[in-house]
This record gives structure tokens, sequence and C-alpha cells, in this order.
């Protein structure tokens, strides 16, 4: 969550490859950009998720355990669309005791409920539908409208501080 996402070149699949880093919503959308350069018809999709298993680091971050606009891809195949969720790598899975998403494309795979320790995991809050690229200034006004629009402008000010949003 502390890679930049104000300006829609944050969301370029080469610039977020070039910063080997991202977080849900450029994951998805580079996840996308792959496929779809593999003859794929893919999409990005978004929800608001409430993580129980957030750290109070991410917590304090972000003012909540809600993460309004999670993204994910989703894949046109076989005839149906399929979400995948590319969001958590191994470790941060072995951390939190979840089991690692896996993909079949054919259903969809997103964030399991519960973890191994059958701890509350994530939990799905609402659907913010599916999009041909990322639509920036709509994730924005709804984090201003979620987390505070003073909250959003620190988070703009300390990148643009530490250079990272170039």
């Amino acid at each position: 969550p502390y890679y930049p996402f104000y300006l829609p070149e944050h969301y370029r699949a080469s610039n977020i490859l070039k910063s080997g880093r991202g977080f849900c919503i450029s994951k998805a959308s580079l996840l996308c950009a792959l496929a779809r350069a593999s003859g794929i018809p893919s999409r990005v999709g978004f929800g608001t998720v409430r993580n129980h298993l957030a750290t109070q680091k991410l917590i304090d971050f972000m003012g909540s355990d809600v993460f309004v606009y999670h993204g994910f891809t989703e894949f046109y195949l076989e005839g149906q669309w399929v979400k995948s969720t590319p969001t958590f790598n191994a470790e941060l899975c072995k951390k939190h005791q979840v089991i690692p998403l896996e993909f079949n494309g054919r259903e969809d795979s997103i964030f399991h409920p519960y973890n191994t320790e059958k701890e509350q995991f994530m939990e799905y809050l609402e659907y913010h539908g599916t999009y041909a690229d990322i639509p920036v200034d709509d994730i924005l006004a709804a984090w201003e409208r979620a987390y505070g629009k003073d909250r959003v402008g620190k988070w703009i000010e300390d990148l643009e501080k530490a250079k990272i949003a170039k």
C-alpha cells in the first residue's frame, strides 16, 4: 500500500515492472496487461474488503481495516469471466497462516474468508464493478470519502517528498 497511486501512469504495466513492487490495484493492472499481451481478454475489478488480519502498522496507516477499491483481475476463459486476486506473495501468506490462492482458470480465485487457524481473514463487503482500465479518479474520490481527504493528501505528499511517485 506504500506505492504511488494517484496518477494513471502509476498503473502502467511498464512502470510497475520497473519498480518491482506494488499493491493490489497495481498488481491487478499488471496481470491484466500481461493477459492481454497473451491474447486473453481481461479487465480489472474492484471490491471493498475488510482484512481481519491486517497488521496494526497497516491499520494505523490506512486508518481502518477496510480496504476500499481492492483490485483483482478478471479473465474471459472458456466462455465466462473468472476472477484472480494477485495480491499476496507466498511469504505474506505464510506469515498470516493463509493458504496461497490458486487459479485454475475455471473458478474465481478470491481471498479466503478464514486462515488455516480458522481466524476470520478477508470479508468482501461490496463490489464496485469491472473496468477496461484503472478508474483513478473514482478510486481517489472513494478513498477520500473512506479515509479522509487529509489522509489521502498526506499519502501523496509523503510519496512526492520521497520522490517515489516519479
